[in-house]
């Protein structure tokens, strides 16, 4: 089963959550069933602890014009730094610099950038920041 976007079709600004995670990327999205929408979509999809994300639910966030954290006055507050901890060290994938890239970059060479990263090479499939493998064949990244 191929995960990954068409790179005819890349994903939009809206399969990127507020906080720089590629939701496109994540287990949630990823696994074969329960498939959570992405954190920007609501519903029955999405586990309670995505609907209730202090970062998503943020009011200084909702007063930013691109939804990003990096328009926000407060940026980086100390729950996006401790997040950008987190998978610094366990998915060696900083937030912060993905939302500084957007921010600079623009949002299209940043999602091209991202999907040659986590193109697996042997099926097309893609590698899930968080098991760091393709969840189509189980490639492990190097």
């Amino acid at each position: 089963m191929n995960t990954d976007p068409n790179p005819q079709a890349l994903p939009d600004a809206s399969m990127t959550a507020p906080c720089g995670i590629n939701c496109w990327t994540c287990l949630a999205y990823l696994r074969p069933r329960n498939r959570c929408s992405g954190c920007r979509y609501g519903g029955r999809s999405k586990p309670d602890h995505r609907n209730n994300c202090r970062i998503l639910n943020c009011e200084h966030l909702a007063k930013t014009g691109s939804g990003f954290c990096y328009d926000c006055e407060q940026f980086p507050c100390r729950r996006l730094k401790d997040l950008d901890k987190r998978y610094r060290t366990k998915y060696h994938t900083s937030l912060l610099e993905n939302l500084v890239n957007i921010k600079t970059t623009g949002f299209e060479v940043f999602i091209k950038r991202e999907y040659a990263r986590w193109h697996c090479p042997d099926c097309g499939g893609t590698i899930c920041i968080h098991r760091g493998f393709c969840m189509a064949c189980n490639t492990r990244t190097s």
